[in-house]
């Protein structure tokens, strides 16, 4: 599950993490309130708002309504805060993680100038926490190059991409931290924040589930603290169970509205850009039909797992999620009978065929494992417009001729 940046900011200032503060509203009105509530409590010169939107590359995206817009704009007056905040209000962010479609803009985060005045120069670094599953340990990976290009800096000078493995029995050692410290460039003051500033982010990374944790930029400010300026956070979906407070904060208009309707039915679904819908039961069978798809001349739509208990009902389902997208030209069902056994998924195919009514579109059924043979029978004598096959080259070759 995706955070937006303010709640992810929340959940840090619980393990002590130091971040950069600000307001989250919702209108014009609330961000001239939240810019002069920040004036009045920091000699700041400037007020930073942020869109917020799951996705990142805000800083260089644009409005789509207001193309000289970006995401993050640096304001200077209420009135600047006033504009600003009207722009990106409901207005579409493109930015390079969104794609050209953009993500609708419903909040955003007026937050506090952290390039105030002091004794040292400002510095913008790079720190992310995130499962290494070639290693089996998490990796925490940091570079001196933080800010908007870290990509190009990944790119281009990947000898700047520190990064710090930390064994799963042993958590962050103190020297790890220390080191992380050191490879910054950092001194004095700023050294011993930053050892503080990484070893509770990285409890917080730990203490929430979370499956990444991305600081860009990781921040020290003029007078040598270290904070978070920006946050990105995931947290896995499969530990939601342990923390229903983060679960509440779950955000479901930045999410695919077919994903959301798929969850509600706990069938495992994923949107792609193809033209054959595939039903299966099992993600590795579900991807190896997908091979399949491709193999065949065609492109998967979708990847959508229904599960060892699939029925009428969660066929039904699927069939209505994946005929709501208009490029499917096929509909491919795979089901290998273990758990669950074929007649039975066979029976809920004509059932929820018969519920939707005419469908345009070639159905593939292809059943294999306990009742095959029963529910090929049942789906030929049903008189529906529903081709079935036992072997996979057989539901091949029927995709191949519904995509030609």
């Amino acid at each position: 599950m995706n955070l937006h940046e303010y709640q992810a900011k929340e959940l840090l200032k619980k393990y002590n993490v130091p971040v950069q503060e600000g307001i989250a509203v919702e209108s014009a009105m609330a961000a001239e309130e939240a810019y002069r509530q920040i004036k009045a409590e920091t000699n700041s010169k400037f007020a930073v708002i942020k869109a917020q939107i799951h996705a990142g590359g805000r800083g260089k995206g644009t409005i789509k309504e207001h193309p000289e817009q970006h995401g993050v704009q640096v304001v200077k007056s209420a009135e600047d805060a006033v504009d600003v905040a009207k722009k990106i209000l409901g207005g579409t962010l493109v930015t390079i993680q969104t794609g050209p479609t953009g993500k609708k803009v419903n909040k955003i985060f007026v937050a506090k100038d952290a390039y105030y005045d002091g004794p040292s120069p400002v510095k913008e670094f790079y720190l992310s926490i995130l499962m290494d599953r070639a290693k089996g340990q998490n990796v925490i990976m940091y570079s001196t190059e933080g800010g908007m290009d870290i990509e190009e800096v990944a790119h281009s000078t990947p000898d700047k991409i520190f990064k710090e493995w930390v064994h799963p029995s042993g958590g962050l050692l103190p020297f790890q931290a220390r080191k992380i410290a050191f490879n910054l460039g950092l001194s004095g003051d700023a050294f011993k924040n930053c050892i503080k500033f990484v070893t509770n982010l990285y409890n917080a990374y730990v203490g929430t589930d979370a499956s990444m944790l991305e600081i860009n930029p990781l921040f020290k400010t003029s007078d040598d603290k270290i904070i978070a300026v920006d946050c990105k956070l995931n947290i896995d979906d499969n530990a939601l169970i342990r923390h229903q407070d983060i679960a509440a904060l779950r955000d479901i208009s930045e999410e695919d509205p077919t994903e959301v309707e798929a969850g509600q039915y706990n069938l495992n679904f994923v949107k792609l850009d193809g033209n054959v819908g595939c039903m299966v039961n099992g993600a590795g069978l579900a991807m190896a039909t997908m091979d399949m798809i491709k193999l065949s001349g065609g492109d998967p739509a979708n990847f959508l797992d229904v599960g060892g208990t699939a029925n009428a009902q969660t066929v039904e389902a699927g069939f209505r999620i994946i005929l709501k997208d208009p490029n499917v030209k096929a509909i491919l069902i795979n089901i290998f009978g273990g758990i669950v056994r074929c007649d039975r998924v066979a029976a809920g195919v004509i059932e929820a065929y018969n519920k939707l009514g005419d469908i345009k579109i070639p159905i593939i059924v292809r059943l294999q494992g306990t009742n095959a043979e029963e529910a090929k029978k049942l789906i030929d004598e049903s008189g529906l417009k529903v081709q079935s096959a036992i072997l996979l080259s057989e539901a091949a070759d029927l995709v191949k001729k519904a995509v030609a």
